[in-house]
């Protein structure tokens, strides 16, 4: 019995300390969000990992609706694609830090931590002209020391109400699953980019989000950045 107790303690502890690192509503190392005003009848569209040759398509087809999103540009990716990266901020869409080189942030140290976040914020800073205030952890993975890092820099942390798993789902299986857990406040992840690679297939997503905007708005849903729905002045 007392075996059983401390194996059912170990595995509770395992739960928790997995919740604390990846737990969309978790805040136990850094501050964080997970969705905005549920009262508020908007969505917040937000992609990751860019910018990537494919970008402006996807920047075509959020200004044929007059939407705004909110772009966690990899600091590598911006570097690479500072044209493109700054297109995205032109046509008024948020920027967020999504890291330098976009790894797993879990067992590694406070100077890592810092040197990904840092060196990201300073190359998005250049590019954009002012610096993001949101910042999303590559897989949503935090760590301790990642509070000590975003206080730094001003920056609040951004989970997802819903992933749309874009980078291995068919675009109507994309649209399928958003469309489902839509909702007032509700923040949909997707990715313009795949982590580091030069040139990605990001088919899906675009056609995934071609196929989802008519289908929101005639829904009845406002599309805004991250800093909206939470209805701040980040």
């Amino acid at each position: 019995m007392i075996g059983s107790a401390a194996g059912g303690l170990g595995l509770a502890a395992m739960a928790a300390a997995a919740w604390a690192v990846r737990g969309r509503s978790s805040t136990v190392f850094a501050p964080s969000v997970y969705r905005g005003t549920r009262g508020r009848r908007s969505i917040a569209l937000t992609f990751d990992d860019g910018p990537s040759e494919s970008t402006p398509e996807l920047l075509r087809i959020l200004a044929g609706y007059g939407v705004r999103a909110t772009f966690f540009q990899c600091g590598a990716n911006a570097e690479r694609l500072p044209d493109v990266a700054r297109a995205v901020s032109a046509a008024g869409h948020e920027i967020g830090n999504h890291t330098q080189t976009h790894p797993y942030l879990c067992f590694r140290n406070a100077a890592f931590l810092a040197a990904e976040v840092g060196q990201a914020q300073g190359v998005l800073t250049r590019v954009h002209g002012t610096a993001p205030k949101l910042f999303r952890a590559p897989y949503g993975v935090r760590w301790p020391g990642l509070g000590t890092v975003q206080a730094k820099y001003g920056l609040l942390g951004v989970m997802w109400t819903t992933i749309a798993l874009d980078w291995k789902l068919p675009a109507n299986r994309v649209v399928k699953r958003l469309r489902r857990n839509r909702g007032g406040g509700a923040i949909f992840c997707l990715h313009d980019g795949r982590q580091m690679q030069t040139n990605p297939d990001i088919g899906s997503t675009v056609e995934a989000v071609r196929r989802l905007l008519p289908l929101l708005l005639q829904d009845g849903y406002g599309m805004e950045t991250v800093s909206e729905i939470l209805c701040t002045t980040i």
